[in-house]
């Protein structure tokens, strides 16, 4: 009987410290979740401890942000691991919440649907960017690879102007396909308007680390910036599985 009351407070005073710090941990996230919010006006969508110590990495509708336990220093930027290659561990934390946070929007997707499909990106564009118009324009090369491409909303001179507008023009035509090939040849679309969440699209890719245009985003939510031609995008895909 003595050594079961012993083991007992024993375990009681191992489990009190743990459930304490629990406690203060969640306390801390709030606490910095709140801070960074009232401080910056960003929403936080997670917090938590970072690779480094006494660091929080949260994820914010702007991306991610890095922050010390007692909320008095703020990091932005990527964080890499230079035992690992130079590993973007910033760029790897993003990647998961990438893929959940399109989700919502694939009904406003524009898709160009490959016929063997083996592979889907989804691509913010923009109908005024170069490359943008370059990539458009190789639709049949990664088709014919088995490469799906969808669309997301990017108009790089934000919301509202009349870049977003000509871009609801597109989503909101009676052939948006055939639309987002008129604009991106310089062809003018007719005017037009619906929702399709334009807004929603270009917030989505700011707080998903998009900042220009073609942004590819692969199947596992890691981002690819900048146009790749049909030939090397497969590589890229390829070499991902």
């Amino acid at each position: 009987m003595k050594f079961t009351r012993t083991f007992s407070l024993i375990m009681a005073m191992l489990i009190a410290p743990a459930a304490s710090a629990a406690t203060s941990s969640g306390d801390d996230t709030a606490a910095l979740k709140q801070k960074l919010s009232d401080t910056l006006s960003v929403n936080v969508i997670s917090i938590k401890p970072s690779p480094v110590a006494e660091l929080y990495e949260a994820f914010t509708d702007r991306g991610v942000l890095y922050i010390t336990k007692d909320g008095s220093k703020l990091l932005h930027g990527n964080l890499y691991d230079l035992d690992k290659g130079m590993k973007n561990l910033t760029e790897a934390a993003m990647a998961g919440p990438r893929v959940d946070m399109m989700k919502p929007l694939e009904e406003n997707m524009l898709v160009y649907k490959a016929k063997n499909e083996k592979h889907v990106v989804t691509i913010f564009t923009d109908v005024s960017c170069g490359y943008c118009r370059k990539l458009h324009n190789e639709m049949d090369g990664y088709n014919d690879l088995g490469i799906t491409v969808r669309y997301l909303a990017f108009p790089r001179a934000g919301i509202p102007s009349a870049n977003a507008d000509e871009m609801e023009s597109v989503w909101c035509a009676k052939d948006p396909l055939k639309a987002m090939g008129d604009a991106k040849n310089g062809r003018a679309v007719q005017k037009a308007s619906c929702d399709a969440k334009i807004k929603e699209q270009y917030e989505l890719g700011q707080a998903i680390g998009i900042n220009g245009t073609p942004a590819i985003i692969l199947e596992d939510g890691t981002l690819i910036p900048g146009y790749q031609p049909p030939q090397a995008l497969l590589r890229t895909l390829e070499s991902q599985q």
